[in-house]
């Protein structure tokens, strides 16, 4: 087995070389300089003079240069989220008082304990708010300029998209990897020997990071698509005209929108992921013992018990490999290498990371026979539950792609029922979305089964861990998406002609699919996360009770189990009704002031009169902080209420449940909107009769309906299961201590 400081090197180093990887490439996108030469450049390009302002009617011609655009799109998503942030200030603030009473009560008055949760909690999300703004800092540096290096052509575009989803990937995940390694140690000073105190009071750090990944993927969520979809329908059903014409008077604040939600709220939530299945692991495996009972030695050992930090540690380099065949060996050359760029990725990552992480594995756990809580494995078999979930992952990664890529089949069924209307374009839409659910499901089923059998719960934690490996390209493909997709928004814009346009929506294309891709990593890994926590929340019960000599096994026909078990399977459904009816609540204004716009400012169709972007902006941020707080109550209300007036089998059913429902629902939704999305895209490349100028109303309908589908209900439900979970695990000790005791059922009767 590794040594301790083995472990603390290895962790250490990697995480500083993922930091310094991250500057670097934050370094090489921000030292391409936005000056008035790429004007030149696009006019040359062309074929005319440089586009100048002119005077029409006494009012100026609407022309943009790059700067000022960004500079609009960055102020926005900089007001948006600090505003968003300090919302989250109070409620972390006022949640961890919860937690330390809570937990604290639990722990029959050991309030210090409670205060190391809430502490843990703190860290986790202010973790987590850091790494969504700098993701959103780099995204709205690089977009200009991969708009500008697009007039160079495609492949100097997708360099400065890919990298800078570098830093958004490696950024993250580094700075999450030190900064748990670094609570963890410094906790450890306090509770020494016990070790399941010490990472039971840890997870509180898997609750911060998904605590804030809720409200940015449902704040963030709600503000993109209430824009993109008011965006849509004047500008495109309504007027005519294109996708980020600059009359649009929204088109500013769906450029913010992606990101906010798509970038800061996606990145949130994958490091919710990353924290609370390592939390999850965590937690099984310091409930080891030996024979007589008594804590294993293997609970101090770092080789074994920091086994999930090692290996995301390992990820990291094997990320960094990968960057290098998309930057320097399978290079960008024209519109059909993107996606199988990228695509690649996912796939060299895949299969080098497989004997690395045999390796780490072999030398983390000890020769031979071990138990890990109550089941007995050994390295290989944990190194079996690792690559099951890697290769799920993957496996996941491409049914994805063949149902929401306009190369496919699917998406070419949907495009062409657009011919016959809106109504046959949502049937047909609905319909692959159902479809889709299928393998993913299986697949997932598959990697549980086995790995519960190799190595019990913990294995299924490590098989949500062996997702999570390669994150640092999940991430970098993901974020590569809406940066691409803000490139094309500027490029349209700037003026910068056709021929940019179309490499910038070739970028784009690619990267909705990445985009859903990086959705079905985040889901996948959910199901297992959240499997994990629930294991990890029956493991810490079911000793509990031991102690108080109460009945453990957990029993789905006993009734208040059974009815748990039917309430959980509602909430993804009262979740997704929320959030979607807030989208619709703030894109009905959107389309009101839009509207408004047009009809008092004649001068904005003309192209003599700019529309008041501010407005739109400001619409989009009032509606979604407003509209996420009541999202945001039912997820974290549940577990407490249910927990403490009906116990644990019934809070044990609610989490069952709220699993099974909410990763069908996540991965039908968003496959449905993406597959929507690209179908779009692939008839306004000139297929089936459509062209950008004049704009598909079946298909931009489709899209519309499928927008708060993918962007904002489908990726906030895997949120919901993990953060059930998660909260479930962190009250533990309260649902133990008073959870059904002051709930007679015989007697309501």
């Amino acid at each position: 087995m590794l040594e301790d400081y083995q472990v603390i090197v290895l962790v250490v180093v990697c995480s500083i070389i993922s930091g310094l990887f991250a500057l670097y490439n934050a370094w090489a996108v921000g030292s391409i300089v936005l000056d008035d030469s790429y004007e030149n450049a696009a006019a040359n390009q062309k074929g005319q003079e440089s586009p100048q302002p002119k005077e029409e009617g006494g009012l100026p011609h609407v022309h943009f240069k790059i700067p000022e655009i960004t500079k609009m799109i960055s102020d926005g998503a900089k007001s948006f989220l600090a505003a968003e942030y300090r919302i989250l200030l109070a409620f972390i603030g006022l949640f961890a008082i919860v937690i330390l009473v809570l937990v604290g009560a639990g722990k029959t008055g050991n309030y210090i304990f409670g205060a190391f949760s809430a502490i843990a909690f703190i860290i986790g999300a202010l973790t987590s708010i850091a790494c969504g703004y700098i993701g959103m800092r780099i995204a709205t540096i690089a977009n200009g300029r991969c708009a500008v290096k697009a007039i160079d052509g495609i492949g100097p575009a997708f360099v400065v998209a890919y990298k800078a989803g570098c830093v958004m990937g490696f950024a993250l995940v580094g700075l999450g990897l030190i900064i748990l390694f670094i609570t963890i140690m410094i906790f450890r000073t306090y509770f020494q020997d016990n070790a399941v105190d010490l990472y039971e009071a840890i997870a509180g750090y898997g609750l911060g990071g998904s605590s804030v990944a809720l409200f940015g993927r449902v704040g963030g969520g709600i503000y993109t698509k209430a824009a993109d979809v008011g965006s849509d329908l004047v500008g495109k059903v309504e007027k005519g005209i294109p996708e980020d014409d600059p009359r649009n008077a929204a088109v500013i604040a769906d450029n913010v929108g992606d990101n906010v939600g798509d970038i800061a709220g996606m990145g949130a939530d994958l490091f919710g992921s990353f924290a609370e299945a390592s939390c999850a692991a965590l937690v099984i495996a310091s409930t080891t013992t030996d024979a007589s009972g008594n804590p294993s030695y293997l609970t101090n050992n770092l080789s074994y018990m920091l086994y999930p930090l090692t290996l995301m540690s390992v990820g990291i380099l094997v990320c960094l490999v990968t960057t290098f065949f998309a930057t320097h060996i399978f290079i960008v050359k024209n519109a059909k290498r993107v996606e199988d760029t990228l695509k690649g990725q996912l796939a060299i990552s895949t299969i080098l990371a497989t004997p690395c992480i045999f390796i780490i594995t072999y030398y983390s756990f000890p020769m031979g026979n071990f138990q890990i809580a109550l089941t007995t494995t050994t390295s290989v078999k944990v190194f079996g539950c690792a690559i099951a979930g890697l290769w799920t992952g993957l496996l996941i990664g491409f049914v994805t792609d063949y149902f929401t890529s306009n190369a496919h089949k699917p998406v070419k069924d949907v495009a062409q029922s657009c011919e016959t209307g809106a109504a046959t374009n949502i049937i047909y839409g609905l319909a692959l979305g159902y479809k889709s659910d299928v393998i993913p499901i299986m697949a997932l089923a598959f990697t549980i089964c086995l790995s519960s059998n190799l190595a019990g719960p913990y294995g299924i934690a490590v098989a949500a861990l062996g997702i999570l490996s390669t994150m640092c390209i999940g991430l970098t493909i993901d974020a590569y998406g809406p940066i691409s997709d803000n490139a094309g928004g500027i490029a349209e814009m700037a003026e910068l002609g056709p021929d940019v346009r179309k490499l910038t929506d070739a970028l784009d294309a690619a990267g909705n699919t990445t985009a859903a891709i990086g959705k079905g990593f985040a889901i996948a890994s959910a199901a297992l996360v959240s499997l994990a926590l629930f294991s990890a929340f029956t493991t810490r019960v079911n000793i509990d009770c031991a102690v108080l000599n109460i009945p453990a096994p957990i029993n789905i026909l006993e009734p208040f189990t059974f009815a748990g078990l039917l309430y959980g399977a509602m909430l993804p459904y009262w979740f997704s009704a929320m959030t979607m009816k807030s989208v619709g609540k703030a894109a009905l204004a959107m389309v009101e002031e839009v509207r408004e716009q047009f009809r008092n400012n004649p001068g904005i169709m003309d192209g003599t009169s700019r529309p008041d972007y501010k407005r739109c902006v400001a619409i989009s941020t009032t509606a979604s902080l407003k509209e996420m707080i009541l999202p945001g109550l039912l997820v974290f209300a549940n577990p407490i209420i249910i927990g403490f007036v009906f116990g644990k089998n019934a809070l044990s059913g609610l989490l069952a449940g709220n699993l099974v429902s909410g990763v069908q629902m996540a991965i039908s939704s968003s496959n449905t909107g993406g597959a929507w999305d690209n179908a779009k895209k692939y008839i306004e490349e000139g297929h089936h009769g459509g062209k950008r100028s004049d704009p598909h109303k079946a298909a931009v309908i489709g899209d519309t309906v499928g927008d708060p589908l993918k962007d904002t209900s489908g990726p906030s439900l895997n949120i919901l299961i993990k953060l059930t979970a998660i909260l479930s695990l962190i009250l533990s000790p309260f649902i133990k201590s008073y959870g059904g005791k002051y709930f007679d059922i015989n007697y309501i009767c």
